[in-house]
């Protein structure tokens, strides 16, 4: 069997086994002259071996009030999700080296599964001590830059893609940019943060309150004061680099839960008043007689002891700024919340 096939042969059969390497390796910032450690973990994901992020991320901002639910929000009008995985700084030449010794002392202490120990420590072996690329771990190079190792986004563990940052950990001295497309970035960093950006569900007032009457509007409204932006921050930590993503509320859509209504505007969507910054108008006497300019008027009950639900999709327009200057606009996301709608219809007899 070629060194090749052993070592995908040797990995595949890994995939099971986690390797939590035996130093606590310091950050990167430990690494370029201060700092403190940190723990990082390594194991044998599928063919790769892979490193737990030690991206960190804080949320400013945000909230509604006693909103019920709060969840990240959906890419709308795109075919776009954030990263899945990514590659950042994980191993230095003495972790790569501990972590060979490691399956070579599991080899050697499981009588039963042993081989599997000494089939990987041989593919590694192979890759970073004999020169396939790399010759004795690079450990000339300790403390000159960091073998860069595939990371999966914690928040999309069993999306598909999580597996297709395949490349083994790989060596990038320090100061340099990795040529690869998926390796930690500015933009990385400001996508994952949108993974993490806690939007509030949608929970819109209404006049009346309570029970709405068949052929009468049903004032709908969100104030500016309940529902704020929200950022989010990634950063790497000892990198120097982060990103912010900033989520704004932008327009609410109304879906009444039957075709039997009327919505105003007639879009469904109601957008961020020009002044004030709310959506939709509050109710007050005197407006009775007006179209609301976010609202909903049912056709008819839905019958006794039935509710329509009545759902409103808050769309936040986001974008994102950099330690580094870049900065940009991301897919705007939406996030609801289903709200049970009692119609009543009021008998009157004409004489």
């Amino acid at each position: 069997m070629n060194g090749h096939r052993t070592a995908a042969v040797a990995l595949a059969v890994g995939a099971t086994l986690l390797i939590t390497l035996q130093a606590a390796p310091p950050t990167w910032a430990d690494r370029t002259g201060g700092g403190s450690g940190g723990k990082v973990k390594g194991g044998a994901n599928g063919r790769v071996i892979t490193a737990e992020t030690r991206v960190r991320t804080s949320v400013v901002g945000g909230g509604a009030g006693h909103a019920s639910e709060t969840g990240s929000p959906s890419p709308v009008g795109v075919a776009w999700t954030p990263p899945a995985c990514w590659y950042e700084p994980a191993f230095s030449p003495k972790e790569i080296q501990s972590t060979v010794k490691a399956w070579r002392a599991f080899g050697a202490s499981a009588p039963l599964v042993g081989g599997i120990g000494h089939v990987i420590s041989d593919a590694m072996e192979h890759r970073y001590k004999d020169g396939h690329p790399y010759k004795n771990y690079n450990l000339s190079k300790q403390g000159e830059g960091m073998f860069w190792a595939s990371v999966i986004n914690p928040n999309r563990e069993d999306d598909p893609e999580a597996t297709s940052c395949d490349r083994q950990p790989f060596w990038v001295d320090e100061g340099q940019t990795p040529a690869e497309p998926m390796a930690a970035s500015p933009e990385i960093l400001a996508q994952y943060a949108y993974d993490e950006l806690p939007v509030p569900g949608t929970e819109i007032k209404m006049a009346p309150r309570g029970t709405s009457t068949v052929n009468l509007p049903t004032w709908v409204w969100l104030d500016k004061g309940r529902f704020k932006k929200v950022s989010v921050t990634a950063s790497l930590p000892g990198t120097g680099l982060s990103a912010t993503t900033t989520a704004e509320p932008e327009s609410l859509r109304i879906e009444p839960g039957t075709a039997d209504a009327e919505v105003y505007p007639a879009s469904g969507s109601c957008s961020l008043a020009k002044r004030g910054g709310g959506i939709g108008e509050p109710y007050a006497r005197g407006k009775a007689n007006r179209v609301p300019p976010c609202g909903v008027t049912y056709m008819r009950s839905p019958g006794a002891n039935a509710t329509y639900a009545l759902r409103g999709t808050l769309t936040w327009k986001i974008s994102w700024s950099s330690s580094t200057g870049e900065g940009g606009t991301l897919p705007p996301g939406s996030f609801g919340a289903t709200q049970r709608i009692p119609v009543q219809e009021i008998q009157s007899v004409n004489r």
